[in-house]
């Protein structure tokens, strides 16, 4: 029994550590794991440069791939703000650049009580995160349009039409003319930017083009004090697959991620959003991850459009996604964009887990059940695994009191104590480990499952029943989270008693721990906690009273 006394403590204490890291995280003191979140006080105090100001920092020097770029997200007075809407979306542009400046996600609520919709994009006091695009590699003294160049609306549609709506502007400059085409359709979060680039000089030139999204570091508005989800850059390619940039790395120096490629993306990502640019596939390209500014960041991939010779004209179409993280929809627009739902080293068990939970909401339409319905089915595939664990609990019950007879007999010699419990294993057929190891087998399918459920967006605003109107929220009458606790301690009822005290009280104590931290936790979470404890009292009920009625058949016999 030692290794389930040591299995039991090492839960506990890591259980008191979370909670204990929490509460400082809470407070606004430096987390245990990582960054802490960032504060309003220190927001105030790294406000982002935003489009308002009116001086541009010095520009990084070019490399032979990477021409210089113009580093600050700078307008001018002369700016316009142009307003279009989707079915999904709100848009505003600048004529500064053509940025796009601000998206509403029309069918998401917003965190804050003072807004309707989702706000990803923003360029505002208080946040700052943008896509901007712009044509480089102009010879020295001339400048190409960027995302500081004026550009002018060209297009007069401002809503949908068949389905579609493009809004075009166009900039010159040094006899560089850019045609720069944002295109929206129906239902869809990815929107098409093409830029055609015209040589108006008598001379061949070799620009490049660069997709770029600006963004502060500043925590989510949602962002929870009790669990941490990435926000940061992001960057995927074919060799290295889906790598995370930290804000913290960036600013000392230490981000690593794949610079030169010819497939992949870039983007930012956020607990339930993100943004990408995804280029053209199979053109080189160079990816950058740098601080611009004061808690200013960009992501940006840079593209050589080749030699234009005088008079000639190229189009570049590269995707840019503003929206939730759609694992399906995303995948459909570039390979590995759906990895933004990053489920770390589970991921080969998460992804099927999200699979099924997909294909029964389709089947019964609400994410409540659904969740419900995938737990039980969990439990059925570890049926025999947990009747083997609980079997082995069961016994060790019937045999507690023999178990605390030898260890009173036996207390001032452990060898002879070690050894009449092992011939009372081996007598009553028990294995020590039966009831720890079938249920740590199950740890990594329930850790999973977790990440499936936190990082979801289609939790996201989605109900259950009566109370229960937001599973990413948690429970607002608490009742959810008082039922685990209840389900817990009713579990530990169930389970032999512990000989040691002092083990006794730990295990009466994890409940509180575990339940005080799950009032904070997402609905959707706490419901899959609480169904798989019912469903596990049930079956430990079950075969306790099995194997009951056979020992008491034996006795007859």
């Amino acid at each position: 029994m030692d290794i389930r006394r040591t299995i039991l403590w090492m839960i506990f204490s890591f259980s008191l550590l979370l909670l204990w890291n929490n509460w400082q995280e809470y407070n606004g003191k430096p987390s245990l794991f990582a960054n802490a979140p960032v504060t309003e006080e220190q927001s105030a105090n790294t406000t982002p440069a935003s489009a308002a100001d009116t001086t541009v920092p010095q520009a990084l020097s070019s490399t032979s791939t990477a021409p210089t770029l113009p580093e600050s997200t700078v307008a001018s007075a002369d700016t316009e703000i142009i307003t279009v809407t989707s079915d999904v979306y709100k848009l505003s542009f600048d004529t500064i650049g053509a940025q796009l400046v601000r998206a509403e996600l029309l069918n998401y609520a917003s965190p804050d009580e003072n807004a309707e919709h989702m706000t990803l994009l923003d360029n505002s006091a208080t946040s700052t995160y943008l896509a901007q695009t712009g044509v480089v590699g102009a010879p020295a003294g001339q400048s190409y349009p960027t995302h500081l160049t004026p550009f002018r609306l060209i297009s007069e549609q401002t809503d949908l039409q068949a389905g579609r709506l493009d809004i075009v502007f166009e900039a010159t400059a040094d006899q560089v003319r850019v045609l720069k085409t944002y295109t929206l359709t129906e239902g869809s979060y990815d929107i098409k930017v093409s830029h055609q680039i015209e040589n108006l000089s008598d001379q061949p030139i070799a620009p490049s083009i660069y997709l770029q999204l600006s963004r502060d570091g500043n925590n989510p508005p949602d962002s929870s004090k009790l669990y941490r989800t990435f926000t940061g850059p992001v960057v995927y390619s074919e060799d290295d697959k889906f790598q995370k940039i930290g804000f913290s790395d960036i600013d000392k120096n230490k981000a690593k991620y794949t610079q030169s490629a010819d497939n992949g993306w870039v983007g930012m990502v956020q607990h339930y959003f993100a943004s990408a640019w995804v280029p053209p596939q199979g053109l080189e390209r160079k990816n950058e991850i740098l601080r611009v500014a004061n808690n200013l960041y960009a992501a940006r991939t840079i593209l050589p459009v080749g030699t234009l010779a005088a008079g000639e004209s190229k189009t570049i179409t590269a995707d840019l996604w503003v929206g939730p993280q759609d694992q399906k929809a995303m995948s459909a627009v570039a390979k590995g964009l759906d990895l933004v739902v990053d489920y770390g080293w589970l991921t080969i068990i998460s992804k099927p887990l999200f699979t099924i939970l997909t294909w029964l909401h389709s089947l019964i339409g609400n994410w409540g059940w659904a969740i419900v319905l995938l737990t039980v089915l969990i439990k059925l595939v570890f049926y025999p695994l947990s009747a083997a664990s609980y079997r082995s609990m069961a016994k060790m019950k019937q045999v507690t009191p023999r178990m605390q007879a030898i260890r009173e007999k036996y207390a001032d010699d452990k060898v002879k104590q070690n050894q009449a419990m092992m011939e009372l294993y081996r007598n009553e057929k028990i294995n020590p480990l039966g009831g720890c190891l079938p249920m740590l087998v199950q740890i990594p399918v329930f850790i999973a499952l977790y990440w499936v459920l936190l990082g979801s967006v289609e939790m996201r605003g989605a109900p259950w029943i009566l109370w229960i109107q937001d599973l990413s929220a948690r429970d607002p009458w608490m009742i959810l989270p008082a039922i685990m606790m209840l389900t817990m301690f009713l579990q530990i009822k169930l389970n032999p008693t512990p000989p040691d005290p002092m083990q006794a009280k730990v295990m009466m104590i994890m409940p509180l721990v575990f339940g005080g931290m799950m009032f904070f936790f997402p609905a959707g979470l706490v419901l899959y906690w609480v169904v798989n404890n019912a469903l596990s009292i049930a079956q430990q009920q079950y075969i306790t009273s099995r194997i009951n009625k056979e020992e008491a058949a034996k006795k007859v016999g």
